[in-house]
């Protein structure tokens, strides 16, 4: 299972690449495992402002539907529209092609409450 060691982790199981004063968010390939066939995304927050915790969408799989949590305070400035006709990005390139939001930091802060690759791994076994 790859944990890519640039990036930081929250126990929801989504990623995060900081770059610069944005972040990029998707969810891990431990999650698309446990998910299975994603096949609906619905990310309908763009220009929001949300705050750590809150719900930035939803992810529908063959398995079940999940709720998708923001890591960090600030406004959601895009969305991976790409993911509206191939939401299977997110089981085929999870830390590449199957991003879903980016984000302008208000607290960057909040970064060092993150985890990073090591305790990501420890999380998940």
């Amino acid at each position: 299972m790859t944990v890519p060691a640039e990036l930081k982790y929250t126990a929801e199981h989504e990623w995060i690449r900081v770059e610069g004063d944005e972040i990029v968010v998707g969810v891990t390939e431990f999650a698309q495992g446990e998910l299975g066939d994603v096949v609906f995304i619905e990310i309908e927050t763009k220009g929001e402002s949300l705050s750590k915790g809150d719900t930035f969408g939803t992810i529908e799989a063959v398995k079940t539907v999940s709720d998708l949590y923001m890591p960090l305070d600030g406004e959601v400035v895009d969305v991976n529209s790409a993911l509206e006709d191939a939401p299977e990005l997110v089981n085929s390139e999870p830390f590449e092609g199957g991003w879903m939001i980016r984000v302008k930091m208000t607290d960057p802060s909040q970064l060092d409450d993150l985890m990073t690759a090591e305790a990501y791994s420890a999380l998940i076994g």
